[in-house]
């Protein structure tokens, strides 16, 4: 299946979304369209291995920066990828990360603010939600997006300016996969089964709380051979 031939992919629906549809001035110049992808390692780019540090993808690989170059002129997309991050809680076992850390909730904020103006907001988080040590249900992950598309709405128009607030595109994530090694799947042990039932906690979230929804898991599967992370091929049936 070649990237322009998946039908419901992000570029398309955002492509068609009335919320971020090119507006033209009088003069007929259209406006760039800024997106801001916000999100885990999954976004990041994190290149899967069985163990040990990694790299990161290039930006034409990752998922993002394939959106972008679908989407094309007039439209920016902005990374915000983090690796570990989860939607609104904080990480104990990784306190180098300094300031808001890997929780969610606490960075997405300011990280609007800095980027406005925007009109979209895509948040794919959740995975590493399901983590044991956090010990939450899906339907309290989905609790966690919804405080995100919150923020969202909360952060309005920024510091010192007025801005329209952007839309939000909620993502789920593909389910884990097979997890590996031993480690890992210890650290994740029962989130294969809370990451597919993500996306209905999260479309009933997202229809809530007025903001789009897309099960990226329709799209691909969580096929790195750590069971975690995207292979390139995923990377590109997302984007």
């Amino acid at each position: 299946m070649t990237r322009r031939s998946l039908f419901g992919t992000i570029a398309t629906l955002a492509l068609l979304s009335g919320g971020i549809a090119q507006a033209q001035d009088q003069d007929g110049a259209t406006d760039t369209k800024r997106i801001l992808v916000y999100g885990d390692s999954n976004t990041w780019g994190y290149i899967p291995v069985e163990s040990g540090p990694t790299e990161r993808y290039d930006a034409d690989v990752r998922w993002p920066g394939i959106l972008q170059a679908e989407l094309g002129e007039g439209y920016e997309v902005i990374e915000a990828g983090l690796s570990a991050r989860t939607t609104d809680i904080a990480d104990p076992t990784l306190p180098h990360i300094s300031g808001a850390g890997l929780d969610g909730s606490a960075a997405l904020s300011p990280i609007i603010a800095s980027h406005l103006p925007l009109d979209l907001v895509v948040i794919m988080l959740g995975t590493n939600d399901v983590k044991v040590q956090f010990d939450r249900s899906p339907f309290r992950i989905a609790l966690g997006m919804g405080k995100l598309i919150d923020i969202v709405a909360q952060t309005g128009g920024g510091v010192g300016t007025d801005y329209p607030t952007p839309e939000v595109l909620v993502l789920a994530p593909p389910p884990l996969g097979e997890l590996y090694p031993e480690g890992r799947a210890e650290r994740f042990a029962g989130g294969v089964e809370k990451t597919q039932a993500l996306p209905e906690h999260y479309q009933t979230i997202a229809e809530a709380a007025d903001a789009e929804f897309l099960d990226v898991g329709t799209l691909a599967e969580t096929d790195g051979i750590d069971g975690v992370h995207l292979s390139a091929g995923a990377h590109e049936n997302i984007g």
